[in-house]
């Protein structure tokens, strides 16, 4: 049994797993009933799938020079789609797409009614300077 046909086998596996993982992140954003649940099931699996998907090819190619481009597109996959994730899901929290009764733990309630808070000051505060900049103008008019 040569290293090829060992390395062309294992691809094979990586290959099939890695579509089944990305077939089920893909039924996962069909079938579940909120925003978290799809963002969880477009992310966690549909990476583990690329990943699997991008190892099976670079067993497949041996080229080292191939090899280095898939390890970056991993890279690049593992440091953006957590950040994608959690943005999509802060957008929906934020827009009310998210279902509050589905939620064990809801820390961002607090923090959101914290942040309105200071822009409601920060809003008011910068009328205020306005009036006041606006009151000096027409004083030194007069």
């Amino acid at each position: 049994m040569s290293w090829t046909l060992v390395a062309d086998v294992v691809a094979a596996i990586f290959l099939l797993c890695g579509a089944f993982l990305a077939f089920a992140a893909g039924v996962g954003v069909v079938r579940f009933p909120d925003l978290l649940a799809r963002m969880h099931a477009a992310t966690k699996p549909q990476v583990l799938g690329l990943i699997l998907v991008l190892i099976a090819l670079g067993l497949r190619l041996r080229s080292w020079s191939a090899v280095g481009m898939l390890v970056l597109v991993v890279i690049f996959q593992l440091m953006t789609s957590p950040v994608a994730a959690h943005m999509v899901g802060r957008a929906g929290y934020r827009t009310g797409k998210v279902r509050p009764d589905l939620l064990v733990l809801d820390d961002l309630t607090a923090d959101q009614e914290a942040a309105d808070r200071e822009k409601d000051v920060a809003d008011r505060e910068a009328a205020a300077r306005a009036e006041d900049a606006e009151g000096d103008g027409d004083t030194r008019r007069g």
